[in-house]
């Protein structure tokens, strides 16, 4: 890692276009990639936002991270296939599964796993991320959309982009919400302190739109079953904004309350539970349900005998 340290001493600049100018040899792109990611820290707090105006005086330290190529191995790690053609394959990943190769997973990824089913995958949508349209958390489980070509990698991300990609979730969470069902609609970017974390950020210090709607499935007691159904796709958008209003989801060790439920889970009780896109190539529509994992299910089933026992 290269650490770089900076004093402003000239008039106020935006906090990007400074870091461009003292630093050619960086792209404007990757300057606010590192600002995006929590590598700045301004007056020693950590700072996301690009747009922030400096003053003469404040004090700046740029964190580079080291480039570590990652060289990907093909593993014959068992897939679970809803949905395969020519052009796409939609798997219902479970929990636990890295989707692609980065620093502390280097293998035993989704990833891994993918270049051993598909040959030809490499060099589509990146190098690192070969077929990656969209992502879920180490372990949420559930429906994921691959790219197994060029044209369907293009397709699927401008589907994601304009919104016409339904992406819906089951979760549950803990306490029941005052109604029926509701729209998030709080801006989502790096926690100010932890960058490992999201958080809620004004979208004036690095926020980006964030919108998720929930609808309540099931009432068990001190929880509930909720149908989420993501607008935008931010990283840990429901997991943050469950949190937010109160409502973490189940065994969410990050967001979550850490209070036991009394079911060993392996992460937190979030599963996408339907997708549904447009085919790359004929344009018809696709629409596949993941079936939650045991641990999910036999959950639902401990919180509905409790709930009778309470009745």
């Amino acid at each position: 890692m290269t650490v770089i340290n900076l004093l402003v001493s000239e008039k106020s600049y935006r906090l990007d276009r400074y870091l461009s100018s003292e630093l050619p040899d960086l792209s404007r792109s990757r300057i606010q990639q590192l600002i995006e990611q929590g590598h700045v820290l301004l007056n020693d707090q950590i700072c996301t936002s690009k747009k922030i105006n400096l003053k003469v005086g404040d004090r700046i330290c740029l964190e580079i991270p080291s480039v570590q190529p990652l060289e990907l191995v093909a593993e014959d790690i068992p897939l679970d296939i809803l949905y395969e053609d020519e052009q796409l394959l939609i798997l219902n990943k479970p929990a636990g599964l890295v989707v692609h190769p980065a620093p502390g997973h280097p293998d035993g990824t989704l990833v891994n796993a993918l270049l051993a089913h598909c040959p030809n995958l490499p060099g589509i949508g990146g190098v690192q991320r070969p077929g990656i349209v969209h992502r879920l958390d180490k372990d949420t489980t559930g429906a994921i959309a691959i790219a197994k070509t060029d044209i369907a990698y293009q397709h699927l991300q401008a589907q994601l982009q304009a919104k016409t990609a339904r992406r819906e979730y089951l979760g549950v969470v803990y306490g029941v919400p005052k109604t029926e069902s509701g729209r998030i609609d709080l801006p989502i970017g790096r926690h100010p302190h932890d960058r490992k974390k999201m958080a809620v950020v004004p979208t004036e210090q690095g926020g980006r739109t964030a919108i998720t709607h929930w609808q309540i499935r099931e009432r068990l007691g001190n929880y509930t079953l909720i149908h989420f159904q993501l607008e935008t796709g931010r990283t840990h958008q429901i997991r943050v904004h469950s949190a937010k209003i109160g409502h973490p989801i189940v065994g969410d060790a990050v967001y979550g309350s850490g209070r036991s439920v009394g079911v060993n889970l392996p992460g937190q009780a979030l599963h996408a539970w339907q997708l549904k896109l447009q085919h790359p190539v004929s344009g018809e529509w696709i629409q596949v349900t993941a079936s939650p994992p045991d641990t999910f299910t036999t959950l639902l089933e401990v919180l509905r005998r409790r709930n009778v026992g309470q009745c």
